[in-house]
């Protein structure tokens, strides 16, 4: 077992054969790059000559390498940049020993001082040499010529100079203070000690003397033994009848005693006042005499310097040592699906009806002239389904006038699906959209492969189809930040979930991205039961990912909302606004997986038919899906929600407020219109995928993307049969309100073995929630729930309530281990 895991560790370590052979490249790169410049500086003049004759045989070289060094020689030295070409071949050995992993320079530093001089150094030597050799090259000569013709010999020095001084007081800090900084602590360091213990002057060293020899009390004992202080004398250890002497510096250490001891010796007494007599003090506690060759050492270690490990430098060592935190090693031989799972329905360019065009023309300013509506100018757009004509009205003409001839106009063209833009947004004209007789169908194949989908910088990208221009249309769903659609039965509605799940998967790994589905008709998204384990999410001990039951439906949504707060907690700790920020943090190795962090995936919520969970559950369904509309958006939780019917109690006032991203597809009514888009022009449509999508400002009309059932079967038939998770995303455990109890009496014998510490983390922090359970004692969350219902049959909880936490039953610790001694006794 042990050497299975050494060999693991090994072969973690071990860098791929590419990186080998491309450090080695630039390694012998930068030798012969070295070596061709040295021969070519030593024999530039035949060098240079032999430079062009590559081809001839009978020219013999005098470069270690031949004409290739020649040739090389002449490219970077005498044709560029001189002698700093050197710098270039040093460059080479950095990247190569870089790949090794070998950080003997440091990258961006080592880059940016390699920048200078090979902008600096030629024309430091062309103004040395006066352009004269190959010093400076070419380089260095045109722009030594060049700043001389304008600011003379003297600036041109000048400007060298100063360039090359502002450089060294930049990159070693050669300012005023920090000099004087550094003299000082020279200063401090060599001379401090000798200072502090020399005498200032003759007369003091021989007070000194006397003051040791007359003065200094029989019982003040001194610990001769060296002792380590911080650059003060608090620890010297002073016994005598009054306090212990603290002198505040090491310099003035005798005085500072000489001046203490005479502040605590009282005033002398007079016995006689013969002159001749000597006065002297008389101390209430009589002075022991001390050797003359007392002698006192101090030793003073200043604090060593050291590094604080701040959470930046730990993590950057992190990345230094292993590398950015990368999501998808665990399934790091994952391929993403390819185009040709898609069906090629052949050539779709769009074919022009000159006499259709014609006709439908003459139609229109006909019709417009019977009505007394001038024009000045018409033109015509040709897309997929619809041809866009249009029109500028002359000078005077209401544009309400214009809006009053749709139904005229219809019935004039014969076409069914009429649409008049007026004004159109930006421009100024007014807009007819009229159906194409022969219209051209729009694949997935073709929008997949589009270079404006494959190129796409979005975090969500989907691609609908094209617009009336016949351009690929693509959209961000993080942006959106929810898609609302409707349409009536047979008008593309399903296949444009499709296309948009189709997207999705082929943009991004499973490890990025999840789907929770819920399918009331129950075989729209069975197809997409083969990705279980890679792409989808559900809640545990369920059997089946693709949600067909509406009471399941509710947990799910319920179990969403919990996973919402516990991302939500993930930020606050980790200081993130959004998970965007949050997963680039975490892939810098700042957040640490111990304390619950850990790499979060978007997560997509497809309903299919909202209308039916509506009619079923009502509010239970309404409140969470306003809910996680309201607040999901910043931490990765995103929601597509269709519906036939976009009725005003299907749809309501929350649901739409939060839903500003709206595909309509064609509706019955101009009722339903006004209902999903907040304007007409959905009961217009033509059908089959012809939509219009509003995302808040514009509305747009677009011709959806085909994807067969066939086609989806495929691409979930390639991803399935790859190798995936153990199973699929795991959602917070979540258990109706009807759900019945089955918590029993509690049984010390049956508990868990994290039960008491359980216990602890619950009353500590007063919340009995099972997901925080799961993130304190890394558990998963069917262990956290039985503990969870091991605390209620304790009586440290409550019993279940819905989405909210638990209700603690036991205020402190003291309480809860007398309970817990209580239940031991049992």
């Amino acid at each position: 077992m042990n050497n299975e895991q050494n060999t693991t560790s090994n072969s973690s370590k071990i860098i791929s054969k590419p990186r080998i052979i491309s450090g080695v490249t630039l390694i012998i790169l930068s030798i012969v790059l070295t070596l061709s410049f040295v021969s070519y500086l030593m024999n530039w003049k035949a060098d240079q000559s032999q430079a062009g004759t590559m081809t001839d045989k009978t020219v013999q070289s005098s470069n270690l390498f031949g004409k290739i060094g020649d040739w090389l020689g002449n490219l970077f030295i005498f044709e560029s940049i001189g002698v700093a070409a050197f710098v270039v071949a040093f460059l080479c050995f950095v990247f190569g020993t870089l790949v090794f992993k070998k950080n003997y320079f440091k990258p961006w530093k080592t880059i940016s001082h390699s920048l200078f001089f090979i902008c600096w150094t030629p024309i430091f030597f062309g103004a040395v040499t006066n352009g004269e050799g190959v010093l400076g090259g070419v380089y260095g000569y045109q722009i030594m010529d060049y700043l001389k013709s304008y600011i003379g010999s003297v600036g041109l020095w000048l400007v060298l100079l100063v360039s090359f001084t502002l450089y060294f007081v930049l990159e070693f800090n050669l300012r005023p203070s920090s000099i004087k900084n550094k003299l000082n602590d020279i200063n401090d360091n060599t001379f401090g000690k000798l200072k502090s213990l020399m005498p200032d002057s003759e007369e003091e060293f021989e007070a000194d003397e006397e003051l040791e020899k007359e003065i200094v009390p029989e019982n003040i004992s001194v610990n001769t033994n060296p002792v380590k202080t911080d650059n003060d004398f608090s620890n010297i250890k002073v016994t005598q009848d009054f306090e212990p002497i603290k002198t505040p510096n090491q310099t003035s250490f005798k005085e500072d005693i000489k001046e203490t001891i005479k502040e605590s010796v009282p005033e002398p007494i007079v016995l006689s006042s013969t002159p001749s007599e000597p006065q002297k003090p008389i101390l209430s506690t009589p002075l022991p005499k001390v050797e003359d060759d007392f002698s006192f050492n101090v030793e003073i270690k200043k604090d060593e310097d050291f590094e604080v490990a701040t959470p930046e430098n730990k993590s950057d060592d992190l990345v230094s040592k292993h590398g950015l935190y990368d999501h998808k090693l665990d399934l790091a031989k994952f391929q993403m699906p390819s185009v040709e799972l898609l069906k090629d329905y052949g050539n779709e360019e769009i074919t022009i009806n000159k006499d259709e065009l014609e006709e439908n023309k003459n139609r229109i300013v006909g019709l417009l002239k019977t009505f007394n509506v001038g024009i000045s100018e018409i033109k015509a757009t040709i897309g997929p389904t619809v041809t866009l004509y249009e029109i500028v009205p002359e000078a005077g003409i209401r544009v309400a006038a214009i809006k009053k001839l749709q139904d005229d106009i219809a019935l004039n063209l014969s076409a069914l699906g009429i649409r008049i833009i007026a004004p159109m947004p930006g421009k100024g004209t007014i807009g007819i959209e009229v159906p194409r007789k022969n219209p051209t169908m729009v694949s997935m194949r073709s929008v997949v492969a589009s270079p404006k989908f494959q190129s796409a910088d979005m975090d969500l990208p989907i691609v609908f189809g094209r617009t009336i221009s016949n351009e690929v249309f693509v959209a961000d769903l993080a942006k959106m930040p929810h898609l609302l659609m409707a349409g009536a039965t047979g008008q593309g509605k399903s296949v444009g979930i499709n296309a948009i799940l189709t997207s999705l998967i082929y943009k991004k790994h499973p490890s990025e991205l999840k789907f929770v589905m819920v399918d009331p008709k129950k075989v729209e998204l069975s197809l997409y039961s083969k990705i279980e384990r890679h792409y989808l999410a559900k809640l545990p001990d369920t059997e089946d990912a693709i949600i067909t039951d509406n009471a399941k439906v509710i947990n799910t949504l319920n179990s969403l909302c919990i996973e919402m707060d516990d991302r939500y907690e993930l930020l606050k700790n980790a200081f993130c606004k959004n998970i965007k920020e949050y997963n680039a943090k975490f892939a810098q190795r700042k957040l640490n997986p111990e304390n619950g962090h850990r790499y979060l995936p978007y997560i997509v919520l497809v309903v299919d038919e909202f209308a039916d969970l509506i009619m079923t559950a009502g509010k239970e369904v309404e409140h969470p899906i306003a809910r996680l509309a309201q607040l999901a958006r910043a931490i990765g939780i995103h929601l597509i929600v269709a519906t036939q019917r976009p009725s005003v109690n299907v749809i309501t006032g929350m649901i739409k407020a939060n839903f500003p991203a709206r595909v309509a597809f064609r509706v019955i009514s101009g009722v339903d219109s006004k209902t999903i888009l907040d304007s007409p022009g959905a009961e217009q449509l033509v059908g089959k995928g012809d939509m219009l999508y509003f995302n808040g400002n514009d509305l747009t009309r677009l011709q959806c993307a085909f994807v067969d059932t066939p086609e989806v079967e495929r691409i979930a038939e390639f991803v399935g049969e790859q190798k995936g998770y153990s199973d699929a995303y795991l959602l917070p455990e979540y258990s109706g309100e009807d759900a019945t109890s089955t918590v029993g009496a509690f049984d010390p014998n049956e508990k868990d073995a994290l039960f008491e510490e359980g216990a602890r983390i619950v009353v500590s922090t007063q919340q009995g929630s099972t997901s925080m359970l799961q993130r304190q004692l890394k558990l998963g969350y069917n262990r956290a729930g039985r503990i969870m219902d091991q605390l209620e049959a304790a009586g440290v909880v409550g019993g279940f309530n819905g989405a909210k936490a638990r209700e603690v039953l036991i205020s402190d610790l003291n309480s809860l281990e007398r309970l817990l001694d209580e239940l031991k006794g049992r």
